[in-house]
């Protein structure tokens, strides 16, 4: 726990403001599925038909993994925490939606009757009979999707909306737990004090006289009083904040130059995000305001098309085969060219020179795995495929320029192929679960875990060059990015990527302070 908590005192900034930002939206958006919920929840008690039709779609709803329904958001209301406020009140409404009609729909018939033989009205009935009868229900189902919500929100950080997922994510890339506590601990702290802030309005809203006798108070009026109105306003601030915070914001950034950098979710790319910040904020009067983590290369590109994001960086074999759609190919410079032309002429997307670094795929094993069956280059694995396991990404099992082509191509198949996290495929091939994996050239993994890398003879990978792809309306925009973004033309060298891949995920540095580290070295910003 000691090297947690030294982490914990070098980044307190850092996890503060991403407390704040996953307290932010999940706040916001638990207060919005109570406004849906518990009316909903009211309104299909008076037909049963209309129940079955509502809880069954809230429960259709909540079967949709998160990520999945976060992605599915993204096309219709953009990036950031539009999407991620989306997904969690979809996952919150059916407890609320539920208990409630469970509370009133539990009432005696007897008690209404009573209630409708006084004269009550049917609101006076709703408000002062099956309100507070039902309300132990509500709370309940309330708590539940409070909690379940701080939880669901980390996955917020993969539609650029921040909050504490974010350490989460960079922990799972460098395999460091102390990362992933960095935002899980937090996490947690959050859910106890939304559930006890519930619990104290629970005990408030409830009538004694349905309450365990154990739980029953004798307060006067007036500490009763003073209770309602803390836990009101403390409940109200927990709304109030990012409202007055998005406000304030706003407010600031209204009238500034703004351009919005996007990443997608791996080291490597968020050190280049920031290598284009310190330059932009650097050379020029523009503020950047960032949206990393985004989930992987299309969901980038769609965001830069849509206008959600300006500008981001990916690779030149990646664009050739999802952005361009053209087929594969293994020539550098052909491929840079089709790439810059097609994009240019189909959605007006600039792409800027190479930075200089290559990060190809490399099947790579244990060394004591590549002298056991004699393994120096790829094509000796490929020769004895069908008794070797493979652990690579989803992406690597689908894409044409991977497994399907090596197999449509050289005719080969592995024993065995799982589709793993990128990170987690590391830990199996080092543990022999699997024989080979996928890795990327300037891995930081790669070179922690001392795997053989098998260099492709075959040529059959095309070349992965990292480069921008900012749209054109920008730069008439914003004329002097230009030259801002080729300062990083031909710049960085795959041991120099691979040594700051490997100074974030294994040393545990700050990717922005390593970012800016580089620049500085290269005479690119002043010391």
């Amino acid at each position: 726990m000691t090297s947690f908590f030294a982490l914990l005192l070098a980044k307190y900034p850092d996890v503060w403001m991403r407390f704040m930002e996953h307290m932010n939206m999940t706040t916001m958006a638990v207060f919005l599925s109570i406004l849906i919920g518990v009316p909903l929840g009211i309104a299909v008690t008076k037909n049963k038909s209309a129940a079955n039709i509502v809880i069954g779609i809230a429960n259709l709803m909540q079967s949709i993994p998160c990520i999945a329904l976060l992605a599915f958001s993204v096309p219709f209301v953009g990036i950031g925490e539009k999407p991620a406020i989306i997904m969690v009140i979809v996952y919150a409404l059916l407890p609320i939606i539920k208990n409630t009609y469970t509370g009133i729909m539990s009432i005696d018939p007897h008690t209404m009757e009573a209630a409708d033989g006084i004269g009550l009205s049917p609101w006076q009935q709703l408000m002062k009979v099956e309100l507070p009868l039902a309300m132990p229900f509500i709370m309940a189902g309330i708590r539940i999707s409070a909690v379940a919500a701080v939880g669901t929100m980390t996955i917020a950080a993969f539609a650029g909306a921040g909050g504490l997922g974010w350490f989460i994510n960079m922990g799972l890339i460098g395999l460091n737990i102390d990362m992933v506590l960095l935002g899980a601990i937090p996490a947690s702290i959050l859910a106890l004090l939304i559930d006890y802030l519930l619990s104290q309005a629970e005990s408030l809203l409830v009538p004694e006289g349905l309450k365990p006798a154990a739980e029953i108070t004798n307060d006067s009026q007036s500490n009763h009083t003073f209770k309602k109105v803390v836990v009101s306003a403390l409940c109200l601030a927990l709304v109030a904040v990012p409202l007055v915070n998005k406000g304030y914001t706003y407010y600031q950034t209204a009238s500034q130059k703004k351009i919005v950098l996007g990443t997608s979710n791996f080291t490597e790319v968020f050190i280049l995000g920031y290598m284009y910040e310190d330059l932009i904020e650097h050379y020029t009067d523009i503020k950047v305001e960032r949206r990393f983590n985004l989930n992987g290369a299309d969901f980038c590109y769609s965001a830069l098309k849509n206008g959600d994001i300006d500008t981001f960086c990916e690779y030149t074999g990646t664009a050739l085969m999802n952005f361009a759609k053209l087929p594969m190919d293994s020539n550098p410079d052909k491929v840079y060219q089709e790439v810059h032309d097609t994009l240019k002429q189909n959605d007006n997307v600039v792409v800027s020179k190479p930075f200089g670094f290559n990060n190809t795929y490399v099947l790579s094993v244990r060394p004591e795995f590549a002298q056991q069956h004699n393994l120096t280059k790829m094509s000796d694995l490929l020769a004895i495929a069908n008794d070797v396991t493979l652990g690579c990404t989803a992406e690597f099992l689908q894409r044409e320029d991977c497994l399907p082509g090596l197999e449509k191509k050289y005719g080969v198949h592995f024993k065995d192929a799982k589709a793993m996290d990128a990170t987690i495929r590391y830990q199996a091939v080092a543990n022999g679960e699997v024989d080979v994996v996928d890795a990327f050239s300037t891995d930081a993994l790669l070179k922690k875990m001392q795997l053989k890398e098998l260099p492709d003879d075959m040529q059959f990978f095309p070349p992965f060059y990292a480069v921008s792809f900012t749209r054109a309306d920008v730069f008439e925009k914003y004329p002097e990015l230009k030259d801002v973004f080729a300062k990083l033309d031909g710049q960085i060298t795959d041991e120099e990527m691979r040594n700051m891949n490997y100074a974030v995920d294994i040393d545990g540095q700050d990717p922005h302070e390593v970012a800016h580290a580089f620049l500085v070295k290269k005479g690119l910003l002043p010391q």
